[in-house]
């Protein structure tokens, strides 16, 4: 690559902004605290921040039900602390991206408001109202992705609204060309603003089949899934029109900036995946790979798992990926604290775009929740099907005072239980933690292009062992990675035999030919 944009030689850092930093002492994260504690995230090495939604919203769904896609909530701060932030960030050469939110609106919405006063009303076809089945009930068997029916009986119009996730989120219809209009337009307020880009919440959601036929049911599905899996979602996501307004948004970006990003949310097969970069117009910059978040943690899976992505690549699309974000287990639950190491030097050195999940390089694990602190909705509404969220959007750790630097107030959601000694000031002062890992990690990726630009070659590697090498012109590295808990030979290629180690997540006293239980190697 001769001329890379940010966005692929770069690193995005993943915000929750309730859970981040308090800077009005009422338990909840907000902007200012975001602004506070930017220089340490400078220290730590990413290039971008991504920050959870931040419009004004009811909060039934914690933000992602929006009420305003134009304004800041005030639990978040001002527009003028939004202003800051962004001129703050750009000073340090960082970029911020904002989480946009087009599937759904809050049934705050005043577009809703007036969808839902009348039929006639102009906006009642800027949602999806459908008649009752003949006999009554639902229109079809759509369910919500939080349980139950994803249609609400509205009495006053005697009509079903589709939600496809709570009710207090009414779908918009993306097949009304104002729809269409007024959110490109929200694209052009951020932008005109300054933003850098957005993630794209849920787009492979945003159309859905134009006649509403039954979804098939899941013949694997168990009551210990989730309701949401009783059936298949053939109808109601993945619909061919979605990719049209997909194009529309690319359009917007690319007039202002080829530095502009969208990355889309889409939990699909790699092989849907790929369409959404665009075949024939291109679509979002990346769609996300949550390939890392969803696999089984073994080495023979993930060789083969890279490699299929990498082979499935349109031609020009950039790869990406993912280890934890606000809705999935966190890296250090999923696979111990001295693999979670090893995750991120995967996460890192793998060719592509990577996200790192806020904790994650403090190795923050999954928060057990009492039942009485339950705030995810998810899990209020089908409690012990594992769906919770909470666990993962616990307050960040920044030092070992009483609510760990966070707030001086009570924090929204439980502090993990050792933030005494897991926490960002702690591990900035050894050299050994995590958190030096990681920045660590980021210091050499930066510094090396074949880490953040080179090609991906698999290397042949048995047992325990993931092995590849970064390329780009004369420079070669190695990665080797064992995933087991014992330790495990490696015959290093004839062409390594002259490389040194330059990093290892379990420091001093490496040996490439045999590698340490829970170790990873860079090797250049």
């Amino acid at each position: 690559m001769s001329d890379p944009q940010w966005w692929q030689r770069g690193v995005i850092y993943q915000i929750y902004p309730r859970s981040f930093q308090d800077s009005n002492d009422d338990g909840i994260g907000d902007l200012k605290g975001i602004e506070a504690r930017l220089d340490a995230l400078v220290a730590l090495g990413i290039d971008a921040i991504w920050v959870s939604p931040i419009f004004p919203s009811p909060m039934a769904d914690f933000g992602y039900d929006v009420a305003d896609y134009c304004g800041i909530d005030s639990r978040f701060g001002t527009m003028d602390d939004f202003d800051s932030l962004l001129a703050a960030c750009h000073a340090r050469g960082l970029k911020l991206l904002l989480d946009f939110v087009p599937n759904h609106t809050s049934d705050q919405h005043p577009w809703f408001a007036e969808s839902r006063a009348s039929r006639d009303n102009p906006k009642r076809d800027w949602y999806l109202w459908r008649d009752p089945a003949p006999g009554g009930g639902p229109p079809n068997n759509w369910i919500s992705d939080f349980g139950g029916s994803a249609w609400e009986w509205d009495e006053a119009t005697g009509q079903f609204y589709y939600h496809a996730f709570l009710k207090e989120q009414p779908d918009l219809n993306w097949r009304n060309p104002e729809v269409v209009e007024a959110m490109l337009g929200v694209l052009r307020f951020w932008l005109d603003r300054g933003v850098d880009g957005f993630r794209i919440d849920v787009l492979w959601h945003m159309v859905k089949h134009a006649d509403f036929p039954d979804n098939p049911p899941n013949p694997a599905w168990t009551p210990a899934m989730g309701e949401m899996f009783r059936v298949l979602q053939l109808h109601s996501t993945d619909q061919p029109e979605v990719h049209g307004i997909a194009r529309d948004m690319r359009r917007v970006a690319d007039g202002y900036s080829p530095e502009r990003v969208l990355i889309g949310e889409i939990y699909l097969p790699v092989e849907r995946l790929m369409d959404y970069y665009g075949r024939g117009a291109p679509e979002v910059h990346l769609p996300f790979n949550f390939q890392l978040i969803e696999a089984p943690w073994k080495a023979e899976t993930l060789a083969r798992l890279i490699a299929d992505y990498e082979a499935a690549l349109p031609a020009g699309g950039w790869p990406n990926w993912v280890l934890g974000n606000h809705d999935r287990p966190r890296a250090a639950s999923r696979f111990g604290p001295e693999q979670a190491r090893v995750a991120a030097m995967l996460l890192l050195t793998l060719r592509g775009t990577p996200t790192i999940y806020y904790g994650d390089e403090i190795g923050l694990a999954d928060v057990p929740i009492p039942a009485e602190r339950v705030v995810d909705p998810r899990e209020l509404r089908e409690p012990g099907k594992g769906l919770n969220r909470d666990p993962v959007r616990t307050p960040m750790a920044w030092d070992d005072g009483d609510t760990a630097g966070f707030t001086r107030g009570e924090p929204w959601l439980p502090l993990h239980d050792d933030w005494r000694t897991r926490n960002v000031a702690a591990q900035r002062g050894d050299p050994g933690s995590i958190w030096s890992l990681y920045r660590d990690l980021l210091a050499l990726r930066r510094e090396r292009a074949a880490l953040h630009v080179g090609d991906w070659l698999p290397v042949e590697c048995a047992g325990d062992i993931l092995a590849y090498a970064r390329r780009h012109g004369d420079e070669r590295m190695l990665v080797v990675l064992n995933l087991g808990d014992r330790p495990q030979p490696f015959a290093i290629p004839e062409w390594a035999g002259e490389l040194a180690v330059l990093l290892s997540t379990r420091g001093a006293g490496a040996d490439p030919a045999r590698l340490r239980a829970d170790e990873g190697l860079i090797l250049g």
